[in-house]
């Protein structure tokens, strides 16, 4: 069967690191053009300023996967769903919930797959802890997600601006997992975010989540932005049987009882590539709004604090 053509808009870090090698290596989409308002192309093949300017030069492209920071999503995604397009949509989805139920909406007004990528979801040892959590429960979680900006967002001021999330951009990774493996719902009691005295979007966040299980499961998690020596990225469960599972690694790595029981390598944007192969045969889309919600809700539950200034 020939490979989709599809176009990738947006060509910053996380494209040049991720999505582009994984169409390189795809047997189901073949790179037909990029979007990039600094003129980046991949492979030599065509680039454009905008998907307007796309739309019309090339036609035939069906497919697009966006990939610009999130304050333009929803705009690029109206473009692509009117101009006739298939979207697969990076994360954070939008900047705001309400930007997101219009996109649905819009896809299925329109008749196309819309897509939206939770990348850590897609691995095998996230799915093999929701299982166990669903067989033994939850008495309680704690989600440690610590990173440096300054590696995985270097000079990157717009995670600084409203709507640039800060250092819950990464931070969603671990909702995406927490909300597809917890065996109840949760919801956020209570947030403290710290914000740079000179940014507008926090660093360092606390959070307290509860539940309305009879036995009270203590469930708790924090996000940091200045770690640097190295990546921590890490879910804690103690289940109601007494076992200790912990999620390593962005959700690579399983261990129970501190033994692994389960590792794998960065499978997981060709997971999802894949996944939306699967989707486009279908014509169907998939849209998990759940770690948005709950992010939202750490903003609207937060108390802020006032930190030290952020250089570069």
């Amino acid at each position: 069967m020939a490979k989709q053509k599809i176009a990738v808009i947006g060509i910053g870090k996380i494209s040049q690191d991720q999505h582009l090698p994984v169409i390189d290596a795809s047997k189901d989409f073949e790179l037909a053009a990029t979007v990039s308002t600094r003129g980046l192309t991949h492979n030599g093949v065509p680039v454009f300023k905008t998907p307007g300017e796309l739309y019309a030069a090339m036609p035939e492209i069906k497919l697009v996967s966006i990939c610009t920071p999130p304050g333009i999503r929803h705009t690029y995604v109206r473009e692509a769903l009117a101009a006739g397009k298939d979207v697969m949509m990076e994360k954070p989805p939008t900047t705001t919930i309400s930007e997101l139920d219009d996109l649905i909406v819009h896809a299925k007004q329109a008749g196309r797959v819309l897509y939206q990528t939770w990348h850590s979801q897609y691995n095998a040892c996230v799915d093999r802890a929701k299982a166990i959590l669903a067989a033994d429960g939850v008495k309680s979680a704690r989600i440690d997600w610590r990173e440096s900006v300054r590696k995985w967002h270097p000079g990157q001021d717009w995670v600084w601006e409203p709507g640039g999330f800060g250092v819950c951009d990464p931070g969603i990774n671990a909702f995406s997992i927490f909300t597809k493996v917890m065996p109840f719902p949760v919801f956020v009691e209570s947030a403290k975010l710290t914000f740079p005295s000179n940014r507008q979007t926090p660093v360092d966040v606390e959070m307290v989540f509860k539940s309305a299980e009879a036995h009270k499961p203590v469930l708790s998690g924090g996000f940091n932005w200045l770690e640097e020596s190295g990546e921590i990225w890490t879910i804690r469960f103690e289940t109601l049987k007494g076992d200790v599972l912990k999620l390593e690694g962005g959700g690579r790595t399983l261990r129970i009882n501190e033994e692994v029981v389960l590792q794998h390598g960065d499978l997981e944007y060709s997971a999802m590539y894949d996944h939306f192969a699967g989707l486009l045969k279908k014509h169907e889309s998939d849209v998990d709004a759940a770690p948005l919600r709950l992010m939202s809700d750490v903003f609207l539950m937060g108390a802020r604090e006032n930190g030290p200034a952020f250089e570069w």
